[in-house]
């Protein structure tokens, strides 16, 4: 969503300025282009050069002072910028923009820009509870002015509250959300992700190699798409994403009980998980030695959770995943079929660099109308826009 879009950032003067370093570095690496602008107070925390340095462009301070070109201005950047990104906003900055004043650089080019503008406060505790700050925020969100945090936790000067600045990770989701159209906006979904553990004992399991990269992504795709979702997870080492909610599961039962519990308010399912087909049929209480399991071992089969909640899906999308090797569409249309679902995403899990614990993937999805779509090699944070538009559509 960052990609190609001209994002000027907005530095006022505070701490904080200095995680904005790293604001950039991400925003460059999503191959943004970045025009920082700092204010006289910013430039006492950190240096121009560095957000020079990191943007490869000409950092502006000087409303009059002209560093390149006379075509450089507050309104040659106010009308080229697809996104403005206030971080850190400083309670006096929050309080200019609030009521119009166009002092500087900054607040005169936000002024004179259509772009969507996200800001990231950043103060005192004390400060960001005032009823001034509160109300000059509130008079900015209703006029469209979208908000990231600011955080609870330890402050600079050691107070402890709200008021510390979102992480640069966060205010980069954040911007891409504002980005993102929002097709699923009124939607309620429920995406699985990761593997299922079942128990042989305390300390041993049988798994998979699922690492839930693509149901998490999906996840976060939908939520920035202005879905409301619900994420019900496996045991994986990924960080959720924001505004998710997030229901931790470990076996396949307990993955049945949360589904079935989220599906019955939601108005699509997307099975990413890679859940187990068989459990230990006798788990045991206590760790016991190996050679107490013999040579063979017991299993139970588990329940086929979407196929289960497909008989009585009505109007509802339910989606599958199937990872394969050899002939993958031919099983993946009989796995369509035979459970009933509305679509199937499949993928060769055989070929190398995409399916389980690789960063991309390639799939195809088949519909159960007939139709299909090749989606090819990608990040899988990318395919995971991708798929939910091919399904919504």
């Amino acid at each position: 969503m960052l990609a190609g879009k001209n994002v000027v950032l907005g530095v006022t003067g505070g701490i904080a300025a200095y995680k904005a370093a790293e604001l950039v570095r991400l925003l460059v690496k999503e191959d943004a282009t970045v025009d920082v602008i700092m204010t006289r107070n910013a430039a006492e925390f950190i240096a121009p050069l560095t957000f020079q340095t990191l943007s490869n462009r000409v950092v502006h301070v000087e409303t009059f002072k002209l560093l390149v070109t006379s075509d450089i201005s507050h309104t040659t950047l106010a009308d080229r910028a697809d996104l403005i990104i206030v971080a850190p906003a400083t309670a006096n900055f929050i309080g200019k923009f609030a009521n119009g004043v166009a002092d500087d650089m900054l607040t005169t080019t936000l002024l004179a820009t259509l772009a969507p503008v996200l800001v990231a406060p950043a103060m005192n505790p004390k400060m960001w509870a005032h009823p001034a700050v509160l109300e000059n925020v509130a008079r900015l969100a209703a006029r469209g002015v979208d908000f990231i945090g600011p955080e609870e936790g330890e402050v600079a000067c050691k107070d402890i509250g709200r008021g510390r600045m979102s992480e640069p990770a966060d205010i980069l989701e954040a911007a891409e959300g504002v980005l993102t159209p929002p097709r699923l906006r009124g939607k309620r979904l429920v995406v699985t992700a990761g593997p299922t553990r079942e128990p042989l004992d305390p300390v041993r399991f049988i798994s998979n190699r699922s690492s839930g990269r693509m149901g998490y992504a999906l996840a976060r795709a939908a939520r920035l798409m202005g879905a409301e979702v619900v994420l019900v997870s496996g045991p994986t080492a990924l960080v959720p994403p924001r505004d998710v909610e997030v229901m931790s599961v470990e076996t396949a039962l307990e993955m049945q009980k949360a589904v079935k519990s989220a599906f019955a308010k939601a108005d699509a399912l997307i099975m990413a998980a890679a859940v187990a087909d068989f459990r230990p049929a006798a788990p045991k209480d206590a760790k016991a030695p190996k050679d107490e399991y013999g040579d063979q071992l017991a299993l139970a089969r588990n329940p086929d959770i979407i196929a289960g909640l497909a008989k009585s899906k009505g109007k509802k999308l339910v989606v599958g995943f199937a990872a394969e090797t050899g002939e993958a569409d031919a099983k993946a249309a009989a796995k369509l079929k035979r459970k009933g679902l509305s679509a199937i995403v499949v993928n060769d899990v055989s070929e190398p660099g995409i399916g389980f614990e690789s960063e991309d993937n390639e799939v195809r999805i088949l519909f159960a109308d007939g139709r299909s779509l090749s989606l090819a090699r990608m990040a899988k944070a990318d395919l995971a826009f991708e798929i939910l538009m091919a399904l919504f559509s």
